[in-house]
């Protein structure tokens, strides 16, 4: 029996192989990574810790009165304080970004196009190193945020794996790192400048959706939903505590599909763009 090796597939696993070392002979990129998830984590720890010790000296409602919804704890909100999402997304975009500008703005693009001509794999390749390499940063930030602070509260109501909306709100936080750095690809090979390509992805990713947060209007907040920061909020919502989600609130289906989306046409624009354009 002949064993048949189509060497397409062989071609891919070099380019991966190749951007991978790219990818981690930056320095920078550990430093940003490493220093960006201990951040997040400390962000989101010192809330929990902040919100421990006010439970603590705080007084139980008296026996058989009522409390407002909104008033009521929610240990989930401390595992993805919103601040410390906004930093992670513009990280993970600019880390994504960096994979296609960084070789315009040094002239190694030329060099990379002499060696790759075909385009659509160099991209493809570089698609899989960044999705890959933020997968995993994602799903560790996301899940140690929400075992650290869980257990920080384990006397206030911290929550478990098994309780509802646990770990979709873990999945959200571990997949928003992949999309935003695939955004970052994007707009990379776009504008092809390092300052404005961090500058366009906090424009994209964190302002615009803080710009179509009205509710006065429906298609303002419809276009503000259609965001991934704001898809990333619906998901991180503990299902015992949707009475905040407004008049025009996206659905889980519908926070999911946002995600996946923003994936695909940041994909296909970087495919297109690079394709295209000349050097």
């Amino acid at each position: 029996m002949t064993l048949v090796v189509d060497p397409e597939s062989v071609r891919l696993r070099q380019l991966v192989a190749a951007e991978w070392s790219k990818l981690w002979s930056l320095r920078s990129t550990a430093w940003v990574l490493g220093v960006g998830a201990l951040t997040v984590l400390g962000i989101n720890v010192n809330a929990a810790v902040s919100n421990a010790d006010r439970l603590a000296r705080q007084p139980p409602p008296p026996s058989g009165s009522s409390v407002l919804p909104e008033m009521v704890f929610d240990p989930l909100h401390t595992a993805f304080v919103e601040p410390a999402w906004q930093l992670l997304i513009v990280l993970t975009a600019a880390v994504g970004g960096a994979v296609v500008f960084g070789e315009y703005a040094s002239g190694l693009i030329r060099t990379t196009f002499a060696a790759v001509p075909d385009r659509r794999a160099l991209v493809a390749a570089k698609v899989v190193v960044v999705s890959a390499v933020m997968l995993v940063f994602g799903a560790v930030v996301s899940g140690a945020s929400f075992g650290i602070t869980q257990g920080v509260l384990r006397d206030h109501g911290g929550l478990s794996p098994g309780d509802p909306g646990a770990l979709r709100a873990v999945a959200a936080g571990a997949l928003l790192a992949p999309v935003c750095a695939l955004v970052g690809m994007a707009v990379g090979a776009v504008v092809r400048h390092p300052a404005a390509s961090v500058g366009a992805v906090v424009a994209v990713l964190v302002l615009l959706p803080a710009l179509f947060q009205g509710e006065r209007h429906r298609w303002v907040k419809e276009i503000g939903n259609a965001m991934p920061l704001s898809a990333w909020r619906r998901l991180v919502v503990n299902p015992e505590r949707t009475h905040g989600l407004g008049k025009y609130p996206l659905t889980v289906a519908e926070a999911w599909i946002v995600y996946g989306a923003w994936a695909v046409v940041a994909v296909a624009v970087a495919v297109w763009v690079v394709g295209r354009r000349d050097v």
